[in-house]
């Protein structure tokens, strides 16, 4: 594999992604539009080396690979194709009775040269699809895939070079902290972090020295809530589904089940089932589970199971970085476990006494990235909803709210700042400037000096 480019100097770099950003060609819509066809062309045209290096770095199968990480870009250009015309649109807004006559609307311009950082769980997905919003918005950006996962880094790089060449409107940066430290240390217009909640402050603190505007996409523990009037069956597979998809490395992964203590006992057998239904008795095996990004990780994982009693799975292998599937119960709630984020097959159940009790659970932590609750009665939905904070939520189902392009993908608190996809990644990628304008007629005498004696006239329009 190629050296990882050397930052020397990062400054130039940035100064060139700037002095794009200044030559306007951005500001069209036609261009912004060739440049979404471009990736998407040059995406195409990689198919298959995107496929092997997802395979590389995470072992994931084909089908994951393709609906969440590169099926889930065509998707996101197509759906900015269609709408983009429309998102750049003057949006109208009324205009107080003191501006009359006059009208008022905010038009979006780009924010500028930003700065995009992107992780390792879903490094192809992850690193694109804020870029796309970057495009859509016309700015330019800097890209920083993750190290973590280098053969699809890799991948990256290429894939933007043969989409938008090396003149400064996408760069790619290669390389680890160091790296990161680096281009941090610039001044950017916007910096969109996806990670931990740990770095993802130390991301923050770096962009405060600049005033820079950030988006950070972090997690946290996502809580399962599980009524006693639920279908278990459904229930079970729908959790296990999407805990163990790529492997539990996924940000919005269900992090642990508060499950009330009618159904507790069911639950756990049918979630037993559906780990064998899905993957096998040897998940091993199966063709259709991936494997742990490193080998610090699967230490990582294999000491947090320490933490409960596992009552399915719990089989390890380091040289393969393979980590079974894995159920937990009489969980210590004061155990790393419960207090970090678990981010691997590791799903921790927990008995509450009702719905009531979940909810509490789930407010003395910080607020996740979602939330999700298994219930027939929609009015306990509602309850859960209106009572327990997340970034987003589903009910009676898990992560595949991600997919909604029209509803805006981010967390809250500890789990994020601000959010994207869709429109919203358009709009966080501008900025929405507010204009009026007035026409030249009926200029009222009234708002100038030398003022009327009286307030009663500007009581009246004023209030």
């Amino acid at each position: 594999m190629r050296e990882p480019l050397r930052l020397n100097p990062v400054s130039a770099l940035a100064e060139r992604a700037r002095a794009y950003s200044r030559s306007e060609k951005t500001l069209d819509y036609e261009f912004r539009v060739q440049k979404l066809k471009a990736l998407e062309a040059a995406m195409r045209a990689s198919e298959e080396k995107i496929f092997a290096a997802l395979k590389a770095d995470l072992g994931k199968p084909p089908h994951e690979a393709f609906g969440a990480e590169i099926g889930f870009i065509y998707a996101e250009i197509h759906h900015t194709l269609k709408h983009l015309k429309r998102w750049m649109k003057p949006r109208k807004k009324p205009v107080s009775l003191v501006l009359l006559p006059a009208t008022g609307w905010q038009q979006a311009e780009p924010l500028g040269t930003t700065l995009i950082i992107s992780p390792w769980n879903y490094p192809f997905q992850l690193a694109l699809s804020p870029l796309v919003g970057a495009i859509a918005a016309g700015c330019t950006a800097v890209v920083k895939p993750s190290e973590l996962a280098p053969h699809t880094a890799q991948v990256v790089e290429e894939i933007l070079v043969a989409a938008f060449g090396t003149d400064g409107y996408v760069t790619v940066v290669q390389g680890g902290v160091e790296a990161s430290q680096a281009l941090l240390a610039e001044k950017w217009d916007l910096v969109f972090f996806t990670g931990s909640t740990t770095v993802g402050q130390k991301v923050m603190e770096a962009a405060a020295k600049h005033l820079t505007p950030v988006v950070l996409e972090l997690g946290g523990k996502s809580p399962t809530l599980v009524d006693e009037d639920t279908d278990l069956e459904v229930t079970a597979r729908r959790i296990v589904w999407g805990k163990f998809y790529n492997c539990g490395q996924t940000c919005i992964a269900p992090d642990y089940v508060l499950v009330h203590q009618a159904v507790k006992e069911p639950l756990v057998e049918a979630m037993q089932k559906a780990i064998t239904t899905l993957f096998g008795s040897d998940p091993k095996a199966s063709p259709d589970y991936g494997r742990i990004i490193s080998a610090r990780h699967h230490a990582r994982l294999v000491s947090l199971m320490k933490g409960g009693k596992v009552v399915a799975g719990g089989q390890a292998d380091e040289a393969s970085k393979y980590l079974a599937p894995t159920l937990l119960t009489d969980v210590d709630l004061m155990h790393p476990l419960m207090q970090e984020e678990i981010f691997g097959p590791l799903l921790p159940i927990i008995e509450v006494p009702d719905l009531d009790a979940a909810v509490r659970f789930t407010k003395e932590r910080p607020k996740p990235l979602a939330l999700y609750v298994f219930t027939r009665d929609s009015k306990k939905a509602e309850m859960v909803l209106k009572r327990a904070p997340s970034g987003g939520a589903m009910i009676n189902d898990t992560i595949m709210h991600i997919t909604a392009p029209e509803l805006p993908f981010g967390g809250v608190g500890q789990s994020g700042i601000g959010a994207y996809h869709g429109q919203g990644s358009f709009d966080v990628f501008s900025h929405l400037k507010s204009v009026v304008k007035k026409p030249f007629a009926m200029d009222l005498k009234v708002r100038y000096p030398p003022y009327p004696k009286s307030l009663a006239l500007f009581r009246r329009l004023l209030g």
